[in-house]
């Protein structure tokens, strides 16, 4: 009853008490969003470019990420920046990460807001693993640990504490079988056993755990890290959806809305005190899937994604 209830105060949920307007003024602050280019990271995008934040967008596609940033110029009349990166291919974070460095030493707000959702069963990452996986939590673990060095500087500098937020999903709030990491590569069988839907929610649970791993790995750097639920939102994530689910997508919140919860998480004052912290629709403290906080299941993840990635260096 308790999940029932919590599904529908997510799909559902009162009234936001939090609005763009209330985001504070960013100047002298960069911002980098991945997915910036369209939905739920564009409308982020658009928010703190129009408090004045120096803002990055990055995506795969160079021809996307140049018609947001005049969409962007056209809509808020300022200038964003583009970084091409691709979270489904380890070389491709790696250049972006260092290219990224080369521009900003300081990074004080990275959205990781960019994934897939439900892809065709056939397709897999540049290097092999499952798409779902790689694209949710395997590079964007990558490009946060390449990038770290700026996100501490940002905090060194003071008075704002850096921020990283994560985005996540209610398909976080189904507890996970035992994970086998073996199923997002090495085992095609079991991989296509778990299906689209399985490895979905599997890689919105591992996205909180691993938020939370994160925070006690780095207590004391003065970066605040948080996951989010954006709502069930309209975005380009439907894409691949048919049938029955097309026919739910009718029964969406309009995308702006999907941009609330993260942007209270990554900008707002109040969310400096919420280190590890869960934040559901629209711009509320929800509470995680208490199986996702065990720090034997942080320890497990972190040490399989620190493998993948030395693997591939």
């Amino acid at each position: 009853m308790d999940s029932i209830k919590t599904r529908i105060s997510q799909t559902l949920p009162p009234k936001s008490t939090f609005s763009v307007d209330q985001i504070p003024d960013l100047y002298g602050r960069v911002v980098l969003i991945t997915g910036g280019n369209t939905g739920i990271g564009y409308e982020t995008a658009k928010a703190v470019l129009a408090k004045n934040a120096k803002v990055y967008i990055a995506c795969r596609s160079c021809e996307k990420g140049e018609n947001a940033l005049a969409s962007l110029r056209e809509e808020t009349g300022k200038e964003a920046h583009f970084l091409q990166m691709d979270l489904a291919s380890l070389a491709s974070v790696r250049e972006a990460a260092r290219k990224l460095l080369e521009l900003e030493p300081k990074l004080h707000i990275l959205f990781n807001n960019a994934g897939v959702m439900e892809p065709s069963i056939d397709l897999l990452t540049a290097d092999g693993y499952d798409l779902t996986v790689g694209t949710n939590v395997l590079g964007p673990y990558y490009f946060t640990s390449l990038i770290l060095p700026a996100l501490v500087a940002a905090a060194d500098e003071g008075p704002y504490k850096a921020r990283i937020v994560n985005t996540s999903s209610m398909a976080s709030e189904t507890p996970p079988k035992a994970i086998d990491y073996l199923a997002f590569k090495e085992d095609d069988k079991k991989r296509r056993a778990l299906g689209t839907q399985g490895l979905y929610y599997a890689s919105k649970w591992m996205t909180l755990v691993y938020t939370a791993e994160f925070c006690r790995r780095h207590k004391g750097l003065g970066i605040v890290t948080a996951a989010v639920n954006p709502g069930v939102v309209q975005t380009e994530l439907q894409r691949h959806w048919t049938g029955v689910q097309a026919c739910m997508a009718k029964m969406l919140h309009p995308t702006p809305y999907g941009a609330l919860t993260q942007l209270y998480a990554g900008t707002t004052e109040p969310a400096d005190e919420f280190n590890g912290g869960y934040f559901i629709p629209w711009a509320r403290r929800g509470k995680p899937n208490p199986t996702s906080q065990d720090p034997a299941e942080g320890k497990r993840l972190w040490e399989w994604l620190e493998a993948q990635v030395k693997a591939h260096e």
